[in-house]
């Protein structure tokens, strides 16, 4: 049964972390190239740079290559909630509901457990 159910977790691991890199990828190619109908943002702005460090990392966690890639990407989504969602406002904008700042938040979090984590048995570098 250990043997098992350590095989389902790796698995659910690295889909987890497969999915979720890729989406963050699109993230940054929405601001990049203007995919999907969003409007490409002026090369060099704080989001352009923004979206370079999603469209890299998301595409490293992806793959699983590297877990700076994936502390990198957590600091970078802090930064989105803080900056972009939340702004430092000590009322109701502060929670992720109301600032529309849940994927930032939910993909910060997640970004650090897999640079704690590592990137698992099923990843082009390994753990």
């Amino acid at each position: 049964m250990a043997a098992s159910g350590s095989w389902i977790q790796e698995l659910l691991y690295t889909l987890l972390r497969a999915v979720s890199g890729l989406c963050l990828g699109v993230h940054g190619l929405e601001k990049l190239a203007g995919l999907f109908g969003a409007s490409r943002v002026a090369a060099g702005s704080q989001l352009w740079f923004g979206g370079l460090l999603e469209t890299v990392c998301g595409l490293a966690i992806a793959l699983g290559l590297s877990r700076w890639a994936a502390f990198l990407a957590s600091g970078t989504m802090a930064v989105a909630y803080v900056q972009f969602h939340w702004k430092l406002a000590l009322d109701t904008r502060l929670v992720p509901v109301v600032n529309r700042g849940e994927l930032a938040l939910v993909y910060c979090l997640l970004f650090a457990y897999f640079a704690a984590r590592g990137n698992g048995r099923w990843s082009l570098k390994g753990s």
